[in-house]
């Protein structure tokens, strides 16, 4: 077993050189704002995103374009994902575990539709530590039939009897919204063939693939770039620059739809129109995301959003507002769920609340509220869900660059009544993008709520 020392001693006399960190105060919003933003740069071939707060902890991430919208075949990009801080050319998932546990660290590996994402959280000291093991990761796992069947394909079988209704409501939104590529579903479903096309050998070659430096990008928070660059420089050596199979899909596509599905148990309906993209200045989306929202973050009041009000009048239901950002396309989503009868009631309550806006209905104080909701998002968001390390690496390996925070909080300030009722209203004129999942007999089709499709 390694001693702590032995693992660190070279990030040890880094930080000495650095000398004491200074002790940072949070200010105003403009304050924090600089410090959400990301840092991007090229290391060793290597695009790379950092933003320093000077706290005791790391978060380091690789984000490779290999979500399930660049998978060639169904289940490649989960199967990539359980592989990962498997048995390597180096070390064992033993001591991988073992050693990731001594330091205090936490490991995981989790995907979107566009990324996957090889995560160390761990004490700033130990940069070198996980700095090395993500790059062994990538580089040198073995890809071992014994591991794919024991482990691996358990795991698989696992999620796939866990995917509940809303998530199959939302895949089936994707579907309808853009076919393929995005509409790939985020987990393959129970009925999905994947043993046809899944095995150590198939997903060896989308590692292949995948874990290569132009299709990768490693993004910190809690780390310099300087301090970066000489690790990624002296173990990113063995990361191959590029692939024979490229990971290129076409560019996605709007179309719009409904898909109805019978399943006993919870019901759910998904309601979803074009949104906004990770490079797309588009604030008046987030606003509207704030207006509709659904969860009040105050918990003895329903909260001034349209659809918490929705859902306070109906018990058996919630619903709550989001925009999914994609590297070239957004879809706006309205996910309901409960009761069939309930849902219903919220679905057609859901549309007359995107009419209320697209009418001017809504008054200047609701404006107000939804703008200071959207910056709180914002704002928020890496720091309780690292939703920003994901969104800045799944800019950076589209070819674009980490998202500007201030900008966009500045873009806030512009969004008006008019803007929101113009957006509104060009949701309701366009194709929208329905799923249900349920009780067919009682869950109403896109028409009944007033819908286009």
């Amino acid at each position: 077993m390694i001693s702590r020392s032995a693992l660190t001693r070279g990030s040890q006399l880094a930080l000495r050189c650095q000398g004491a960190a200074k002790v940072v105060q949070r200010g105003f919003a403009a304050a924090a704002s600089e410090k959400a933003t990301y840092e991007p740069t090229t290391i060793a071939g290597v695009k790379v995103a950092a933003r320093d707060d000077n706290g005791p902890t790391t978060r380091l991430a690789i984000v490779a374009k290999a979500g399930t919208r660049y998978e060639p075949l169904p289940g490649l990009t989960v199967g990539l994902e359980e592989f990962a801080f498997k048995n390597t050319q180096k070390r064992s998932a033993l001591r991988i575990t073992r050693e990731s546990e001594l330091l205090g660290g936490q490991l995981t590996s989790y995907h979107t539709r566009e990324a996957l994402v090889l995560q160390a959280n761990f004490l700033r000291e130990d940069l070198p530590y996980f700095t090395e093991l993500l790059t062994e990761v990538i580089s040198q796992t073995k890809y071992t039939t014994h591991e794919f069947h024991e482990e691996v394909e358990d795991v698989i079988h696992q999620k796939q009897a866990k995917v509940d209704a809303v998530a199959i409501a939302l895949d089936a939104a994707h579907s309808v919204a853009f076919h393929t590529g995005l509409g790939a579903p985020l987990y393959p479903t129970p009925d999905t063939p994947v043993a046809s096309y899944l095995s150590e050998h198939s997903v060896s070659e989308f590692a292949e693939a995948a874990y290569t430096k132009t299709n990768i990008a490693v993004v910190a928070e809690g780390a310099s770039q300087e301090g970066l660059s000489k690790w990624i420089e002296a173990f990113f050596k063995t990361v191959p620059a590029e692939s024979a199979s490229i990971v290129n899909p076409a560019a996605s596509k709007y179309h719009g739809g409904e898909q109805r599905i019978a399943k006993t148990g919870t019901n759910a309906v998904v309601i979803a129109f074009p949104g906004a993209a990770l490079a797309e200045s588009k604030p008046e989306i987030a606003v509207l995301v704030g207006l509709l929202g659904g969860e009040s973050g105050i918990k003895w009041s329903p909260g001034f959003s349209l659809l918490s009000k929705a859902t306070a009048a109906t018990p058996g239901a919630t619903a709550h507002a989001s925009n999914f950002a994609y590297s070239d396309a957004g879809l706006l989503t309205i996910q309901i769920t409960g009761s069939a009868a309930a849902v219903r009631k919220v679905a057609e309550e859901s549309v007359k609340a995107i009419w209320s806006i697209a009418d001017g209905s809504v008054s200047q104080e609701e404006v107000v509220k939804a703008i200071a909701k959207a910056r709180f998002n914002l704002l928020s968001a890496s720091e309780t869900s690292g939703t920003g390390l994901v969104h800045a690496g799944a800019n950076l390996i589209s070819g674009s660059a980490p998202l500007k925070v201030t900008e966009t909080l500045k873009a806030f300030e512009s969004v008006t009544g008019d803007k929101l009722k113009a957006a509104a209203k060009a949701l309701l004129e366009g194709k929208a993008s329905v799923a249900s999942v349920g009780d067919l007999h009682v869950l109403p089709f896109a028409e009944d709520i007033g819908l286009k499709v």
